[in-house]
């Protein structure tokens, strides 16, 4: 076993990079209801981490009499639209590894099942650069859990999955970077990772390094 600096670090966003989760869950009440419906906090949570394909689907067994690709639509609306009016809401510390990496030009990738506009419109408002590569929900044909996301991202920057930190907040994000063969941060925040396939669990990301990162990965073998 050996502790190593990661090929890349890939990075998912709802959760993780932003606090974008209660945003989410307003939206979804709020069309859920619009139609009629009702949509429990509990109902919500189970959701988080999931393709945005999977959540329509859900809504709309909840009695919302829209297609899928518009219920996407108005989710992604509604929660742009609470981010143009309460700005972004980073997780503690995360803009702050999300810098410390760039400045060790360590590579790094936006793994989100969010679609491409809502991705870009968060990463362009970092104030740097802050990825070389973005993988978005429409980018793929299967959503987290599925390992596809993860592949596509170390893909697109030429490394092996396998030498690559992935940093998660969610049981079916989690689950899709460790299927792929990333090493895997998890940093739980509004549901629990405990049992989850997360190599470990840091409680937040503030006052966190790169030293850090190199310290908990490891590479074992053909992991």
């Amino acid at each position: 076993m050996t502790h190593n600096v990661p090929a890349a670090v890939l990075w998912d966003m709802d959760g993780t990079l932003v606090n974008t989760e209660p945003y989410w869950i307003a939206a979804e009440t709020e069309i859920i209801e619009s139609f009629g419906g009702s949509w429990t906090h509990e109902e919500a949570l189970e959701l988080v981490g999931s393709g945005l394909w999977k959540s329509a689907q859900i809504m709309q067994s909840k009695g919302v009499e829209l297609t899928e690709v518009e219920i996407i639509d108005n989710l992604t609306e509604r929660v742009l639209e609470q981010l143009v009016e309460f700005g972004i809401p980073w997780r503690p510390g995360a803009r702050e590894l999300l810098t410390a990496l760039r400045e060790e030009k360590i590579p790094t990738a936006l793994v989100t099942m969010s679609v491409s506009r809502m991705a870009h419109h968060v990463a362009d408002r970092l104030g740097f650069v802050g990825f070389d590569a973005v993988v978005s929900g429409d980018d793929v044909a299967n959503s987290k859990p599925h390992p596809e996301a993860y592949l596509r991202g170390a893909e697109l920057l030429g490394v092996d999955i396998t030498r690559c930190v992935a940093i998660e907040d969610s049981p079916p994000g989690v689950t899709s970077a460790s299927s792929a063969g990333a090493f895997v941060i998890g940093v739980p925040f509004m549901v629990e990772l405990d049992g989850s396939k997360a190599d470990v669990l840091w409680p937040t990301l503030d006052g966190r390094s790169v030293a850090d990162i190199s310290a908990t990965f490891t590479i074992e073998g053909a992991r």
